[in-house]
């Protein structure tokens, strides 16, 4: 693999009825990677992918393909091809004329030159020949196993066979990059599985740029150099598999990829940590002391101890244990009076009831900055004893008069969710919910496009509609001074 840039996204944005999809995407792709963009539904990374394949263009930004900027130019003249989830091919024609059909419409410089009436020198260009296009064909077929297929309708092919068409038809041009927008969604377990290792493999033997695009975490810890994980428009992280799943950068990264015990803590000092009501030696430092995390510890980590070894940090009792082929997973509650849950992946046999000792390395603690600590929003006095937030009539304890501009603040616990939004002050719609423990912390974005952090006993579904409302003696307001 080169350390050539073949692609370079330069705060990209996009949005529909000023509604934001992708929020100032920068990154860059070296030539001959396999970046894979991963995120739940809506984070906006097929439209990412569109917008490199040119089907979409940008709101605001630059992109770059081989060093070009590319940001206004039609997909004909950038040299990526794309492979859709739903295969694309044309019903009417077989395998070969699948293939040929791009070839057909393509032309190439023939080694002749006119000049026109102002000087200019330009190159002649030709149709390829019927030789060389069932030449190209045929190496295509022979990339993706299909060589004894060309004369078949590819209605008669599985979906497997017919993503493989699919992915001939995009490499027979020859493109710098190959996009792939979850082209084995439609396929079956089995099938995705095989599909994985050959795209692998077709990947080293090209040795072209892949960008794929999958809301499947597996899919892209298996097949990726670089993973970007996406979330509202906006890059969370982005790195090698094993640094997104060793080391997620936040919260959602951690819940995203894989299984995690995610928990709210504090950073009483360098190299110690309090969660779970129990305070642990850590590797971290450079925090402010007494600062609120997160705490990220993966199941795989913990290690059930007796409960009487000297090296366990937590007393607990097994609420359940399931086994899952090569571990068992394990359900534990944490003593004390909170009643935290911890999820375990050990070989060890438990059953409900046992006590037992849990144990985890300093280094695999992972702690990180919270995304906020507050809810705050700046707004103004709707009247007296009445607050706008979010284009709502809250109820609050302070007499500013009407107009008045004003910061309001609002503590997690505090949000009030209601399952019918009628029963709120303001609506929203829940966008992300991480399990903390012993209670969930969800995100609502309201329709104004604030993002409520509110914690709650309930765990709510993403997509679910709410109503939102806040107790009057919960809202603290402060005066903002006003400027000239």
């Amino acid at each position: 693999m080169t350390t050539d840039k073949i692609i370079e996204l330069k705060n990209v944005s996009k949005s529909y009825d000023e509604k934001p999809v992708v929020s100032s995407v920068s990154l860059t792709i070296k030539k001959g990677e396999f970046v894979t963009f991963l995120g739940p539904s809506g984070c906006g990374k097929t439209t990412t992918l569109r917008m490199i394949a040119g089907f979409e263009k940008p709101t605001s930004g630059t992109i770059y393909i081989s060093g070009k900027d590319m940001t206004t130019s039609p997909p004909y003249d950038r040299n990526v091809n794309t492979v859709f989830q739903n295969y694309a091919l044309f019903p009417h024609l077989n395998v070969y004329n699948n293939i040929a059909f791009g070839l057909k419409l393509k032309s190439i410089p023939d080694g002749t030159f006119f000049v026109d009436k102002n000087g200019n020198k330009f190159e002649n260009l030709r149709k390829l020949t019927k030789d060389e296009i069932a030449a190209k064909v045929k190496t295509a077929l022979k990339m993706v196993d299909l060589e004894e297929y060309e004369k078949r309708n590819v209605s008669s092919l599985s979906g497997g066979q017919k993503q493989r068409v699919a992915i001939a038809r995009s490499l027979v041009n020859e493109p710098d990059v190959l996009l792939l927008d979850e082209p084995l969604g439609a396929l079956d377990l089995k099938m995705r599985k095989d599909m994985q290792i050959e795209l692998m493999n077709m990947h080293k033997k090209l040795g072209i740029t892949f960008l794929y695009v999958t809301h499947d975490q597996e899919e892209a810890l298996t097949m990726s150099d670089t993973i970007v994980v996406m979330k509202d428009g906006i890059i969370q992280q982005i790195g090698t598999p094993q640094k997104v799943y060793d080391e997620p950068a936040n919260a959602f990264v951690a819940d995203f990829i894989g299984e995690s015990n995610i928990f709210s803590g504090i950073m009483v000092t360098d190299f110690n940590v309090k969660f779970c009501d129990h305070s642990f030696e850590c590797v971290d430092k450079g925090f402010k002391y007494n600062e609120p995390i997160d705490v990220i510890v993966r199941p795989e980590d913990v290690s059930i101890l007796s409960s009487d070894d000297a090296r366990a940090a937590l007393l607990a009792t097994i609420s359940s244990c399931v086994f899952k082929g090569d571990h068992f997973q394990i359900t534990a509650i944490i003593a004390g009076g909170e009643d935290y849950e911890m999820l375990i992946h050990d070989n060890v046999n438990c059953r409900p009831g046992d006590k037992v000792g849990l144990y985890i390395k300093p280094s695999d603690l992972h702690i990180m900055h919270k995304a906020r600590i507050i809810n705050e929003i700046v707004t103004e006095m709707w009247d007296t004893n009445t607050v706008e937030i979010c284009g709502g009539k809250f109820p609050c304890q302070c007499d500013l008069p009407s107009g008045t501009k004003v910061k309001v603040s609002v503590d997690f616990d505090d949000v009030i969710i209601y399952d019918d939004e009628n029963d709120g002050i303001i609506g929203g719609e829940i966008v992300n919910t991480i399990y903390k423990g012993n209670y969930y912390q969800c995100v609502v974005r309201t329709d104004t496009y604030y993002d409520f952090f509110a914690d709650t006993e309930d765990e709510w579904l993403k997509g679910d509609r709410v109503g939102i409302s806040v107790a009057p003696d919960k809202i603290l307001i402060t005066k903002l001074e006003e400027t000239i």
